[in-house]
């Protein structure tokens, strides 16, 4: 939804309907994942996009239509291998897309869905009885609106959300489609040194919010930071412990220095974290299991840690080093 969301709040100021398309599901090489989005204005705005070719033009002509009569719409585009590079499914992919008029509270449930701190499922009936209806399911429980299969509702949500992975699901005689919504991920970079400055500016172009943590004043500084969220001039197990690591937390440990470090990794790898990196050679981190492990923290923590940081790309400078840790990042978030 954060593809689209700007403009549909701009839109939904100016009072303007629109209608959204979701892509639902995918086999072969469509262009777009499931939950990829487009919405569309009837003056034709578009913001969004659900595949990288043609199929556009189709699903803003559904959409239109669905805005006009407010029925939804579940289309089916296929294509042969031979005319698959026209449409943008390269090697005969294929989607299903779910086009639907946006009621009036979308933008409250977009809101809430970006400030809340735990992921959760909107599941859509994209096909059968109640078309169009739709629940928020959150991770921990409860939500809008109660179908009459919702234990089997439930149980499906949970399962996509451990999966991670939004997908369509037959219960009883409807579709359904399972969107899984992640609160946006967090990068807190312990150490202000000048990797940290590049890798909180990728990670900041990949939605993540970025903290920077350092006791040393001068590395430490909005002036030297101002594009960071935030900036904490605290110890780094006390700062961790404030900040509160969730499972949409990233922590890469930064300045290769023990002092700093391991208070660090004692709070970080214990934590729910779903990410823990540290900078240093295979040799330091050699010395620096030894102390943790000395220090109470279980094999299970230290191999939670990865260590060296980063995926192994070759570079050598500060904004090479930290595009290898972002890539390691988000392959990690992506269970890759």
């Amino acid at each position: 939804m954060k593809d689209v969301r700007a403009d549909i709040e701009a839109w939904t100021r100016e009072g303007s309907a629109f209608a959204l398309a979701t892509v639902v599901q995918t086999w072969g090489s469509a262009p777009r994942a499931a939950g990829s989005k487009m919405a569309v204005t009837a003056d034709g705005r578009i913001a969004g996009s659900v595949s990288g070719g043609c199929v556009e033009a189709a699903v803003i002509e559904a959409a239109q239509k669905t805005l006009r009569d407010g029925v939804p719409q579940l289309l089916h585009f296929g294509v042969a291998d031979e005319t698959a590079w026209a449409v943008g499914l390269a090697c005969g992919g294929t989607i299903d897309v779910f086009v639907e008029k946006a009621g009036p509270g979308l933008l409250d449930e977009v809101r809430s869905l970006a400030q809340g701190e735990r992921a959760a499922v909107r599941a859509t009936v994209v096909a059968g009885p109640r078309l169009g209806q739709h629940w928020l399911l959150p991770a921990d429980g409860g939500g809008q609106g109660s179908p009459g299969d919702s234990e089997a509702l439930r149980a499906a949500a949970q399962a996509a959300l451990a999966e991670g992975k939004s997908t369509r699901t037959t219960l009883g005689e409807s579709q359904v489609f399972l969107e899984v919504v992640r609160p946006a991920p967090t990068l807190v970079a312990v150490g202000g040194v000048h990797i940290a400055i590049a890798l909180t500016r990728i990670a900041q172009a990949l939605g993540y919010r970025t903290i920077v943590v350092d006791p040393r004043p001068a590395f430490a500084s909005e002036a030297r930071f101002p594009h960071a969220d935030r900036v904490v001039s605290d110890w780094p197990d006390e700062a961790l412990g404030r900040i509160g690591l969730t499972a949409e937390t990233a922590v890469a440990v930064l300045t290769h220095d023990p002092k700093l470090d391991d208070p660090a990794l004692r709070a970080a790898l214990p934590s729910a974290a779903f990410y823990v990196g540290a900078l240093g050679s295979k040799a330091t981190q050699a010395k620096r299991r030894q102390r943790l492990l000395e220090g109470g923290l279980s094999e299970e923590h230290m191999n939670r840690l990865h260590a060296p940081i980063g995926l192994d790309l070759g570079g050598r400078s500060p904004e090479e080093i930290a595009l290898s840790v972002m890539a390691q990042v988000v392959a990690v978030r992506n269970r890759h």
